[in-house]
């Protein structure tokens, strides 16, 4: 088994060699605008799982999956080149999914801060129940004890 320091520099570099293999050498027009957010490898460097990101929608997600999933054999071919290990570990393509949960989370951020300004609006012109100050001050006369 391999350290977890080595196994995450062999990540970083996987993540430029697929990067820099998807700019320069993959030449599939399936393949859409793509960034790749991450790479995890197995502790012992045999699997390697590329986390990718795609601007556009789902119809150009399932284009560039399929593009991926074609050239798999020369990225492979690419990483073992650069990383001259004794064994190239197999590449995994998983779509990321943290850019849609970050949207879901900025529609919810948007819906609150929506509902705030409405009753921060309601609030406004609005007077106390009670007394001005609903506080309990001391009486006078144990003011002067």
């Amino acid at each position: 088994m391999a350290d977890s320091t080595r196994a995450r520099k062999i990540a970083d570099r996987i993540k430029v060699i697929v990067a820099q293999t998807l700019e320069k050498r993959v030449k599939d027009p399936r393949l859409g605008f793509i960034t790749v957010t991450d790479v995890r490898v197995t502790g012992d460097l045999q699997n390697a799982t590329v986390f990718y990101t795609v601007f556009g929608d789902d119809d150009q997600l399932a284009a560039t999956k399929a593009a991926l999933d074609s050239a798999k054999g020369l990225i492979r071919s690419e990483v073992g080149k650069g990383l001259q290990i004794r064994l190239t570990p197999s590449l995994e393509f998983v779509a990321d999914s943290v850019p849609a949960a970050a949207a879901e989370l900025d529609t919810f951020i948007a819906k609150a801060q929506e509902s705030d300004a409405r009753v921060a609006e309601l609030a406004k012109n609005a007077k106390p129940a009670g007394e001005a100050d609903p506080y309990r001050k001391p009486r006078e006369s144990e003011e002067g004890v």
